[in-house]
């Protein structure tokens, strides 16, 4: 029996109707009109998008000079560089649900870290990152320079003598180093890196001082909104500090520093929680407005779905696959 051939985006606006599919698909074709008349797309990281493999469909749009900006979790910006060094070394697991407890004790003697359904490398990824990024930070804490902490990141992949496993078009921060993307990394403590790093501070290997933290990602981000020329969308895939953060630039400025700055232009997000569960982070659209966040007249919408799923369709969408 033959089968009509369709693009991701015929297929979505075909099928994609109603519901949760209907709001993907409305969300799709406003941004890809906000983009035509000129927008540009913030995107926040939250989950463990990265090892979701996202970086199929982010980076080709990065690429293309449709992202201005992202913020993600430390999980994120490192997750996306293991699977580059150490792809061939990650071990599915078909039927993790029924996993035991013992069962995942052997992974770890096997120094397989699960993320759901897949295991990350420890010394493939993990730690070939470690000796990779210990010099530089070694380097820093001898000559006192103080860097934001995914420059050292940027560093390493720049470095032509890095050897990739994956694929490099695959990579999202490799396509963010390689365009000089504006990266924003909050609470990156609070990632396998940053814990290494910890424990080298504890050992005395490096000054702690060399890492720049949340007030200075802060105040990047607010000197650079302030250049902005075209409007900014708000992607947030996800919840958490890797959106709460950066979408609230826009009151800082008006509100605390009594500047004028224009709201988020267009916003989205992508989560599956409920906000009056008490667990929701952050503000649903319209409890935004109350912020200072965003405009009654702002495009919004809320996609309650599997970012997995959700945020791939509509990079491609994007991307007229």
């Amino acid at each position: 029996m033959g089968v009509s051939s369709l693009s991701i985006r015929n297929f979505v606006d075909s099928n994609f109707l109603h519901f949760n599919a209907g709001e993907l698909k409305k969300a799709a074709e406003s941004l890809t009109q906000f983009i035509d008349q000129g927008g540009k797309i913030f995107i926040t990281l939250a989950g463990a998008m990265s090892t979701a493999r996202l970086g199929k469909t982010l980076a080709p749009l990065i690429r293309t000079g449709a992202v201005a900006g992202i913020s993600c979790t430390g999980a994120n910006l490192e997750e996306d560089i293991f699977l580059l060094l150490a792809e061939s070394k990650y071990e599915s697991i078909n039927d993790w649900r029924s996993l035991s407890g013992q069962d995942d004790f052997e992974l770890l003697s096997r120094q397989l870290n699960r993320v759901t359904d897949v295991c990350i490398p420890e010394n493939e990824a993990i730690r070939e990152i470690e000796n990779l990024i210990l010099p530089l930070w070694k380097s820093s804490s001898k000559n006192k320079k103080s860097y934001l902490p995914h420059v050292f990141f940027y560093q390493i992949l720049l470095d032509s003598q890095l050897n990739f496993d994956g694929n490099k078009n695959d990579s999202w921060v490799l396509a963010a180093a390689e365009n000089n993307l504006p990266l924003f990394v909050p609470g990156w403590e609070d990632s396998t890196m940053g814990n290494i790093f910890a424990s080298h501070v504890i050992d005395s290997n490096v000054n702690p001082d060399i890492i720049l933290g949340g007030i200075h990602y802060m105040t990047e981000l607010a000197a650079w909104y302030e250049t902005q020329n075209s409007q900014l969308a708000f992607f947030q895939i996800g919840g958490g500090i890797a959106g709460d953060f950066p979408i609230c630039v826009v009151p800082m400025l008006n509100q605390d520093l009594q500047r004028e700055v224009p709201l988020w232009s267009w916003f989205c997000q992508i989560s599956e929680s409920t906000a009056s569960y008490g667990g929701y982070s952050g503000a649903p659209p319209n409890e935004k407005i109350t912020w200072g966040k965003l405009s009654v007249e702002t495009p919004k919408f809320v996609i309650e779905s599997d970012a997995t799923i959700a945020a791939p369709l509509i990079f491609a969408y994007l991307l007229d696959y």
